[in-house]
């Protein structure tokens, strides 16, 4: 169940991926969700989708409070 919640999480990110704001709430909510070890995995897609729009990294500071 907890890794359905992961690949749901990601398809909600890669979604919302076009508005920096409305993607760094869904990641507020990921790190509420998720397991730990999820959680590094999460930050390492997050990683690849800020490749693709620079303006996600101002989501990374969500992460790295955990």
């Amino acid at each position: 169940m907890a890794r359905a919640m992961f690949e749901y999480t990601k398809t909600v990110l890669s979604k919302v991926s076009f508005d920096a704001a409305l993607f760094c709430r869904e990641v507020q909510k990921a790190i509420h969700r998720l397991l730990p070890y999820e959680l590094e995995e999460l930050k390492v897609f997050i990683k690849s989708l800020i490749l693709q729009n620079p303006d996600l990294n101002q989501c990374l500071i969500y992460l790295k409070k955990e």
